[in-house]
């Protein structure tokens, strides 16, 4: 395992760590966001908020806000698709981020720091 596959991604505001693993699979990045699996997801921040959202060919999510245990929190950051498409296994059930939202900061972490 190369220490360029491990990242961590981070609530900037708050510096809480969201989720840290090998980017693949638990960690997965597709078009601009990361998949987190329940097992790299580091937090218990993520609030459901009700508000549904649709995407024509990924389906129906739920937006989800992030309260920190300390710190500002943002609204609306995450998502999670309750009835994804079956075509996108790796989206189903797991929280999501933006990659590029200020919010979020993601890095390359050493091996010896896990």
């Amino acid at each position: 395992m190369t220490s360029d596959k491990i990242i961590q991604i981070t609530h900037r505001p708050s510096g809480e760590i969201i989720a840290k693993g090998v980017k693949g699979w638990g960690l997965f990045h597709f078009e601009g966001n990361y998949y987190i699996s329940r097992k790299n997801l580091l937090t218990k921040g993520f609030k459901f908020t009700g508000i549904p959202g649709f995407c024509p060919y990924k389906f129906l999510y739920f937006w989800y806000h992030f309260e920190p245990k300390s710190g500002e929190g943002t609204p609306m950051i995450g998502w999670k698709y309750w009835l994804p498409n079956p075509l996108f296994p790796f989206i189903a059930f797991r929280i999501a981020v933006p990659a590029r939202h200020p919010d979020v900061l993601i890095v390359k972490v050493d091996e010896n720091t896990r």
